[in-house]
């Protein structure tokens, strides 16, 4: 009997040995550096230049230079991702919160309601503009933009704080359309 779960997995995730040589290699340095391999770059395995385009940009957003640090980067994913309910990157991205900050209690805080998390006033900043430009990016103006530069961000920091949102903005909403389901391991990391 085919459940929900097997329909998933087929939709999702080619077979490897359908991979590109060039995939298989960027996987097997997923293992090597995670443990295993994001189920959201299995997804794009189906395709070997939506995958480029995918890591590119993720890793440009997320781990290039910025004058954001790595944990602010990942609580602007968890904010977006609460607005938006969205299961693959609450759980991924909530465990690197917790990771990164060391702090279980804020990953869990930041999944439900950053609102509820003690954050420094840069951070919350940070997070209200994230949320705003999120739900009603028609209503973005220049007191938002002020609200950022009063806090200590810089035109490109406000930049990367817009671009890291709607990055997660489009992946959650492909997330959610896909049913795409977090790896297992991500549940019980940094607790």
């Amino acid at each position: 009997m085919t459940t929900h779960h097997d329909k998933v997995i087929a939709l999702h995730f080619p077979p490897q040995e359908t991979l590109s040589p060039e995939t298989q290699a960027y996987f097997d340095k997923c293992v090597d550096k995670l443990g295993l391999v994001p189920n959201v770059l299995k997804a794009y395995a189906f395709d070997d230049r939506k995958l480029r385009a995918f890591t590119a940009m993720y890793n440009d957003l997320m781990l290039g230079d910025s004058g954001l640090s790595k944990l602010e980067r990942e609580m602007i994913a968890v904010a977006v991702s609460s607005v938006n309910h969205c299961y693959y990157c609450l759980t991924a991205h909530g465990a690197a919160v917790r990771s990164l900050s060391g702090n279980p209690e804020l990953g869990e805080q930041m999944v439900m309601n950053y609102r509820a998390a003690e954050l420094s006033p840069r951070q919350r900043a940070m997070l209200d503009f994230t949320v705003k430009l999120t739900k009603t990016p028609e209503a973005m103006d220049e007191p938002d933009r002020q609200m950022l530069r009063d806090a200590g961000f810089t035109e490109r920091d406000i930049w990367d704080i817009a671009s890291v949102a709607a990055f997660f903005n489009m992946s959650n909403r492909v997330a959610a359309a896909t049913d795409m389901r977090p790896n297992p391991e991500y549940h019980s990391q940094a607790r």
